[in-house]
């Protein structure tokens, strides 16, 4: 019996570059360089006058923590010192989003403390 050969022809397919969540929220930070004066005026109006103050008050009303006070002090100067530094967009928009996950942890902090 004659046996059948095929030849081996293997299919070329390209590998599929997947980008990481990370490089692509890099990628758009980037793209944000044009809208740096508006993120500017967002980071400081949420920062200054919504979040610490907020932030502030959570800490009070659970016994004026002193670390607590350092960690939302040192959230709303990092945030305000790379913009009053003028840095791209690619290093503001993530500390900005660091900072207010800073913020929420020290608002959860001081009120899981009260009860």
């Amino acid at each position: 019996m004659q046996t059948l050969q095929h030849p081996y022809s293997p299919v070329y397919s390209p590998a599929i570059k997947t980008q990481s969540i990370v490089s692509r929220f890099i990628t758009w930070c980037n793209g944000q360089e044009k809208y740096r004066l508006g993120w500017l005026a967002i980071i400081i109006t949420i920062h200054g006058c919504i979040l610490t103050p907020i932030t502030v008050l959570a800490i009070v009303l659970s016994g004026n923590n002193f670390v607590l006070w350092g960690i939302a002090i040192g959230a709303m100067t990092m945030a305000l010192v790379v913009n009053l530094a003028a840095m791209p967009t690619k290093i503001t928009i993530p500390v900005f989003f660091f900072s207010v996950l800073l913020d929420l942890v020290v608002i959860v902090t001081a009120l899981a403390s009260i009860a």
